[in-house]
């Protein structure tokens, strides 16, 4: 039977989040890892949490780039929105990373196929397959067969929004959003990620001091760790 692959999505620089959720997939007896982007910006842990990425097997880990990776890697000129958090979160990231490791994520493929342990061929993507700032919902939407346009493996995974689920898509494509890591957004506090193991998906979540993340973002005193830490309190934005 192979190992199940732990896929992972949206950690935001969270490394209590990502510490636990890695503790889980190695109970669930993980064999190996999809990065889905956005690892380091938005949280207290930039540095810490790529490090805890890179101890990973490289051999069995699998990595693409988030719209996060690549606005650091073009920062000034990059098509972030102009916000205070945006620009406050982005400073801290490119002051805390080293500039090899921003570019080194900045240049990450933006998508790749694999073959997870059912047997399924999957496009991973960040946001969707035409671009990393559009996805998709846990409803249809009109957006969904542009969204998914030229995907011609039966399962699409991606992540972006922060909200976890499987659902069916455009042309029998299934959707696959294991959820935010670092950032959960729909209303559960706990680190989110999923597991693809030989009979099929696992949405999970996972229990972590999500109050103490808060915590460390408000001793950053800015305000834009005030209002991700408001989001980590709420698990909404």
């Amino acid at each position: 039977m192979t190992a199940p692959v732990a896929l992972l999505y949206d950690i935001h620089g969270n490394l209590p989040a990502l510490r636990a959720v890695l503790a889980d997939a190695r109970s669930a007896g993980a064999g190996s890892h999809v990065l889905g982007g956005d690892y380091t910006a938005f949280g207290a842990w930039p540095v810490e949490t790529l490090a805890a990425l890179d101890a990973l097997a490289p051999a069995s880990t699998t990595w693409i780039r988030g719209n996060w990776d690549r606005w650091l890697a073009t920062c000034p000129a990059g098509d972030q929105p102009d916000t205070e958090v945006v620009r406050g979160a982005a400073a801290h990231a490119l002051a805390a990373l080293d500039p090899a490791a921003v570019r080194r994520l900045g240049d990450l493929d933006a998508q790749t196929a694999v073959v997870t342990p059912d047997g399924v061929a999957s496009r991973i993507v960040h946001g969707s397959a035409r671009s990393d700032m559009t996805s998709f919902l846990p409803t249809h939407t009109d957006h969904d067969a542009a969204n998914a346009a030229g995907v011609s493996e039966p399962r699409l995974i991606f992540g972006h929004t922060h909200l976890q689920f499987l659902r069916p898509g455009p042309g029998g494509i299934e959707l696959l959003n294991p959820g935010s890591v670092g950032l959960p957004l729909d209303g559960d506090v706990r680190a989110a990620y999923a597991l693809v193991h030989s009979d099929g998906v696992e949405l999970r979540r996972v229990d972590y001091d999500h109050a103490g993340s808060a915590a460390a973002l408000r001793a950053i005193d800015a305000p834009w760790a005030s209002e991700i830490a408001g989001r980590l309190e709420r698990g909404h934005a």
